[in-house]
C-alpha cells in the first residue's frame, strides 16, 4: 500500500472503457464505503447514501439508461442508445454517491452537497489505495430526474457522481497540474 502522501500526490483518473477487473471483493468494498462515510458532516446528518452498481445491476442500470435515452433522443441512433446501455458495464464496480439535502437551521444545503463531495473524493482515494483506479463522472443521467427517480432517488437527493472502478488496462500518464503560483493567492 503506497504512503498516504504520495497516493495523494500521485492519484490518477483513468476512463471506465480502459479498466478491467476483478473489482474490489466485499472486504474491500465494505472498506471503501465506511472510509467514503468519514467525511465533515456539520450536523451529524449523514447527507450522502451510496448505491453499489456490480454484477447484473450494471445492466439493469444501463437497461434504464438506454430506454430513458431513446425516449429523450427520439433521433439517437442504435449506437448511441447501445452506447448508454453499456455505460454501466465497462468497469467492474460503480458507486452513486448521492447528496440528500434537508432543511436545517444551522446546516444550509451547500455544505450538505460538499459533504457529499468529500464523501465521493474518499472513496476514490480510499479504492486507489487499495491499488483500484477510479473515474469519478456525472453525465446526463446524473442530471435527468427520470434517470434519478428509476434509480430510486428520493425528490431532495441528487446524484454528485458516479465512480467506475477497476483495475488499469494501461500505464496512466499524468496530466498538466497548474503551477501553484497560478492558483495561490496569500492574504
Amino acid at each position: 500500500m503506497p504512503d498516504a502522501l504520495e497516493l495523494l500526490k500521485t492519484r490518477r483518473s483513468l476512463k471506465p472503457m480502459e479498466m478491467t477487473g476483478p473489482g474490489p471483493n466485499a472486504a474491500e468494498l465494505d472498506t471503501i464505503l465506511t472510509i467514503g462515510s468519514r467525511v465533515p458532516d456539520h450536523g451529524k446528518l449523514s447527507p450522502w447514501r451510496f448505491i453499489v452498481f456490480e454484477g447484473d445491476g450494471r445492466d439493469r442500470a444501463g437497461e434504464i439508461f438506454a430506454k430513458l435515452f431513446a425516449q429523450k433522443n427520439p433521433k439517437a441512433t442504435p449506437d448511441q442508445v447501445d452506447k448508454e446501455r453499456t455505460r454501466f458495464s465497462q468497469a467492474p464496480l460503480v458507486i452513486a454517491v448521492v447528496s440528500k439535502t434537508v432543511e436545517h437551521f444551522k446546516v444550509p444545503a451547500w455544505e450538505q452537497e460538499l459533504s457529499a463531495g468529500a464523501s465521493a473524493m474518499n472513496i476514490v482515494h480510499a479504492a486507489t489505495a487499495l491499488g483500484y483506479v477510479c473515474d469519478w463522472v456525472t453525465g446526463w443521467m446524473a442530471f435527468d430526474r427520470d434517470a434519478m427517480d428509476a434509480l430510486g432517488l428520493a425528490p431532495n437527493e441528487k446524484i454528485a457522481g458516479f465512480i467506475h472502478i477497476g483495475k488499469p488496462t494501461r500505464t496512466i500518464e499524468d496530466r498538466p497540474r497548474p503551477p501553484l503560483d497560478q492558483i495561490v493567492t496569500r492574504f
